[in-house]
């Protein structure tokens, strides 16, 4: 994959938004554990940023997915984690299925305005007892009349306290637990729903992540993705332009992290010299970029091929993998580099070093990876489930 001229606005275009409206804003932001979802989507929707890939029958720019992979390595400028998630939901999580799948009035419904960033969306997979294991969510609707309702709980939702609206992956049936779950459109306005908790986390704190219970919540059935029974097949694809974006969304970060430790350590004075004059620690940093620039071989290698149709499941596992992994050893190995000052709160690696965490978490954990590769390698079988 190769940037065109085209690619290179959107980034200019972007990275002059982040650092008019977004950037000065920042450790404000993550002081209060939240950001202004709602006036910051409106000002990208202007941009015609929250749906470059999307159709432009219901707003978007109609462009293949290499514009969104280089608007989320732009929001890699974001000089926080938080923020460039929040965004990163509604651009690539909760809507790719919404937009692939749904029917014209529930893309006019959902699809228009989110694209527009006249409404926040988050998307709800996860729950209590169930975050790796997609299958095992306990979430149920049952049938009345033309209806659902709605029972369960979701946790570890990115938006949930702001969003106007959940793409919530629910049992609808009894069936077998991979043919048993649907896309649901669930507007959080709904009685019966309760936003239980704020979730305060190590990092990522300008995001806000709740936790959601949902009591007999009533939702037309035509609030459905796609075909019944077909939410675990619609999630796992989405699930790849999710992982896509990560590995896109971490580069810049960890360059910027490389660059900070690099002019810190021409500063440092230690032992009659400067921390950078130390062979080990050019070695280590000469290391860390070239491992950077391999994450984005791969993503660029898997995103142009997704783009072409094929499917990348294994690629982008491998990306997810390898971005979860790299981040942690390049927050963690340039903070090392700081020493005292790298433990500071308000030093950039030390954000890095507590947001970069969630990579080998969120959007399916480092094991999950590694099970998904097995199996693709065709050295993992494991016995059919449900």
């Amino acid at each position: 994959m190769q940037y065109t001229h085209e690619h290179l606005e959107i980034q200019k275009t972007l990275r002059r938004f982040i650092d008019d409206e977004i950037n000065p804003h920042v450790d404000e932001w993550e002081e209060a554990e939240i950001f202004p979802a709602h006036e910051v989507f409106r000002k990208l929707g202007k941009l015609g940023m929250l749906g470059l890939n999307k159709p432009e029958a219901f707003g978007g720019a109609g462009l293949d997915y290499s514009y969104a992979m280089a608007m989320a390595e732009a929001l890699g400028h974001v000089s926080c984690g938080g923020v460039p998630m929040a965004i990163g939901v509604q651009t690539d999580m909760c809507t790719p299925a919404l937009a692939r799948f749904g029917s014209d009035e529930l893309r006019r419904e959902f699809l228009a305005p989110a694209i527009a960033g006249e409404t926040v969306g988050c998307i709800g997979v996860s729950e209590p007892g169930a975050g790796s294991d997609v299958a095992g969510l306990r979430s149920h609707a049952r049938k009345d009349g033309g209806d659902y309702l709605i029972s369960g709980q979701k946790m570890w939702i990115t938006n949930s306290l702001q969003a106007d609206w959940m793409c919530m992956l629910v049992n609808t049936s009894d069936g077998p637990v991979h043919r048993n779950k649907s896309l649901v459109m669930v507007p959080m306005d709904s009685p019966g729903i309760e936003k239980a908790k704020k979730i305060r986390k190590i990092g990522m704190h300008s995001s806000d992540t709740g936790l959601i219970h949902f009591d007999n919540v009533r939702v037309p059935q035509r609030y459905r993705i796609g075909e019944e029974g077909q939410g675990f097949v619609y999630q796992m694809q989405q699930f790849q332009e999710e992982r896509l974006w990560a590995a896109a969304s971490s580069l810049e970060p960890m360059e910027d992290c490389i660059a900070q430790t690099i002019e810190w350590a021409q500063q440092r004075q230690m032992f009659g010299a400067t921390l950078a004059d130390q062979q080990w620690v050019q070695f280590k940093l000469a290391e860390l970029k070239t491992e950077v620039e391999a994450l984005r071989a791969l993503a660029y290698r898997a995103c142009d091929l997704h783009v072409q149709g094929q499917d990348v499941l294994e690629l982008a596992s491998m990306a997810k993998l390898k971005t979860g992994r790299l981040t942690r050893q390049v927050a963690d190995t340039c903070l090392q580099f700081w020493g005292g000052m790298g433990f500071t709160l308000e030093n950039r690696v030390s954000r890095l070093y507590r947001d970069g965490r969630l990579g080998s978490i969120g959007g399916g954990a480092d094991e999950v990876m590694l099970g998904i590769l097995a199996k693709t390698m065709d050295i993992a079988k494991r016995p059919p489930r449900g």
